[in-house]
């Protein structure tokens, strides 16, 4: 595969096989041959990135609000379901903690209402809309979502 780059350019390199044009990228970057590089699809995937990141704490936080809820609200299921619940919180949280970072943390602060929003229509539609006490806006803090040892008061 390597003869067949040396023949191509970047962005038709691109079309044909991401991985080998990301390895190409990173010997140019290595290097300082910047004017070599294929800025067009550089730019698209590290915006990609960002918004893979984006999605995959965002994910996780919704993970995280869905079991707290279930936990706290779900009495009928909670004698059978609560060491199930509190483990997977704990491991959202321990998954959370391996890929914030500051922007991301300020990321999840701004789309909080909105995680809770997604949060809250899954647990309905799981409990079949039996749950009528759940809060229609978090109760949550991000602090106590993300904290490994929090756990609502059960209602």
């Amino acid at each position: 595969m390597q003869e067949v780059s040396s023949n191509l350019s970047l962005k038709e390199l691109y079309e044909i096989d991401e991985h080998l044009w990301l390895e190409e990228t990173i010997k140019l970057l290595k290097a300082h041959h910047l004017e070599e590089l294929d800025l067009e699809n550089l730019i698209e995937e590290l915006e990609n990135l960002g918004r893979r990141d984006k999605a995959r704490v965002a994910s996780l936080l919704e993970q995280v609000i869905r079991h707290l809820l279930l936990l706290q609200y779900w009495k009928e299921e909670s004698e059978y379901n609560s060491g199930h619940s509190r483990a997977e919180i704990r491991s959202f949280r321990t998954q959370l903690k391996r890929n914030l970072t500051t922007n991301l943390y300020q990321f999840l602060e701004k789309e909080l209402p909105l995680i809770y929003d997604d949060a809250l229509g899954y647990v309905l539609e799981k409990t079949e809309g039996k749950l009528n006490n759940l809060p229609q806006s978090c109760t949550y803090t991000l602090e106590q979502l993300l904290d490994i040892n929090y756990l609502p008061e059960i209602m």
